[in-house]
């Protein structure tokens, strides 16, 4: 069976039919008090960037309900917390400032989008603000909001996320298996499970 590939807006359109009326308008350029009240309960959010070519990355972050720090009506900043350090979605920031952001709140079937463009802080007053366990970020990043609205719930209610009885943690081998079988690394599959089991939980923050 051969492809048939979508090539221009008019051809989408007459696919999925115009948009609706409320999805078309519930675009907004600032913060709502719903809004922040969103983000003050939020503890988790995904940051879409690309870099000038357009390659793109996702990067997940999370912190206690309330992490991302709320500037004013228009500004956001997240904080950075110790990880790996290949910064992908940083490097990408410093050549196309262009960020999409999604907020989940666990068991909320809707999600909170932002789309704006960002910039990486190293020192702000905010800062002391955003201290988590005794850890102060050395790294912030500060999103200028352009377009703010609520997602419909429909794919997390299609995915079932929040039930757990469609929970199935187990179907893979463990993260240490999988990175012995997908990576060339020298430590042993029991350094590995040990790292990333009781080593790796207290390493969250320092």
């Amino acid at each position: 069976m051969s492809w048939v590939e979508i090539e221009t807006e008019a051809e989408l359109r007459e696919l999925l039919g115009e948009v609706m009326p409320r999805a078309a308008t519930k675009d907004r350029p600032k913060l709502h008090e719903r809004d922040r009240q969103w983000l003050a309960n939020s503890p988790f959010c995904l940051i879409a960037t690309s870099d000038a070519d357009g390659a793109c990355d996702v990067s997940p972050k999370g912190d206690p309900a309330g992490f991302t720090y709320v500037i004013d009506d228009t500004t956001i900043a997240i904080p950075d917390r110790p990880g790996n350090r290949r910064a992908d979605g940083f490097r990408n920031v410093l050549k196309n400032p262009h960020v999409g952001l999604i907020y989940l709140i666990p068991g909320r079937n809707e999600t909170l989008r932002i789309n704006g463009r960002a910039r990486l802080i190293s020192e702000a007053p905010f800062f002391d603000d955003m201290i988590v366990k005794g850890h102060r970020p050395r790294l912030a990043l500060v999103v200028e909001i352009e377009q703010i609205f609520f997602h419909c719930a429909k794919a997390f209610l299609r995915s079932a996320l929040w039930k757990p009885d469609s929970w199935a943690g187990d179907v893979l081998p463990s993260h240490a298996t999988l990175v012995k079988d997908v990576q060339k690394v020298e430590e042993t599959l029991e350094q590995l499970e040990s790292y990333y089991g009781e080593t790796y939980t207290k390493k969250l923050y320092g």
